[in-house]
């Protein structure tokens, strides 16, 4: 039986996360997919979209290890990586510049008490599907639908469960889906279905991200080499993308948006 288990409670624009300290590497072989799930779940267990834990690093500061709240191990996770930055400086771990692991390898990140940023790997898949849909994977896929009717009026479960199921993506577990409304040049309302939770989370970063890229790429007319930061209002609060050096070489991309601590605490797993 699992023992009693330390935990903080993190949220990133309402995106939030149950986050351990696991630099003594006591848990990634104790820690299953039920209870991942209990720790989640938000009537039984402490209540999150995913789990994450701090683990060591070879190469940076530590490394990040996210799971689902259905306690399945997750692509990338850009508001939880915002989050984890956050914990490691609680820990007093890093300073307010760090390095850190995820599953799509290294990224740099900034810490300050308003916000936390994280450079984002390049996109690593891109199509047009029609004239306002869209595919990118953002270190996670993400299906994006650009619509002119108000996104706070749309029944969002009806409409992404069955691209989310869809036949084309289940070889990569199925996308998450994201709708956008453009409100102003370089301002968007989005909300995201996330797989994984399995309906709609407050915010989402890789989410953000994937329709700050299709906006700049695919929706607008920008010269390439342009640097632009794209501003998001969530359902959970408000993010922003930057992209310098678009479509170059040497482009890059980072996230910006809170780190919240809420609260901490000590949880008793169930007995079987």
């Amino acid at each position: 039986m699992l023992q009693p288990l330390t935990f903080s409670k993190y949220q990133g624009a309402g995106n939030d996360f149950v986050v351990i300290d696991n630099r003594q590497l006591t848990l990634e072989k104790k820690l299953d997919q039920q209870a991942i799930h209990f720790l989640c779940d938000r009537r039984f267990g402490i209540g999150a979209d995913g789990l994450i834990l701090l683990s060591p690093s070879d190469t940076c500061d530590f490394r990040m290890i996210y799971y689902n709240a259905d306690g399945s191990e997750s692509s990338l996770c850009g508001n939880g990586s915002r989050c984890i930055v956050a914990f490691a400086h609680h820990l007093g771990l890093i300073s307010n510049e760090c390095t850190f692991e995820a599953i799509d390898g290294p990224h740099r990140a900034w810490y300050s008490e308003k916000e936390v940023q994280i450079e984002m790997n390049s996109a690593l898949g891109y199509k047009q599907l029609e004239k306002d849909k869209f595919w990118v994977d953002s270190g996670s896929p993400h299906y994006v639908h650009f619509m002119e009717a108000a996104i706070n009026e749309v029944d969002l479960d009806a409409l992404a469960l069955p691209i989310r199921h869809a036949k084309a993506y289940q070889p990569i577990g199925g996308t998450n889906v994201n709708l956008a409304q453009i409100t102003a040049p370089l301002n968007l309302k989005v909300r995201t279905f996330e797989r994984g939770v399995e309906g709609e989370t407050l915010s989402c970063g890789t989410g953000v991200t994937a329709c700050a890229y299709t906006y700049l790429q695919g929706v607008v007319d920008l010269p390439t080499g342009a640097s632009n930061e794209v501003f998001f209002q969530t359902p959970g609060g408000d993010l922003s993308v930057r992209i310098e050096e678009f479509k170059t070489a040497n482009e890059r991309i980072y996230l910006c948006g809170p780190a919240t601590f809420v609260f901490e605490g000590i949880i008793d797993f169930p007995s079987p």
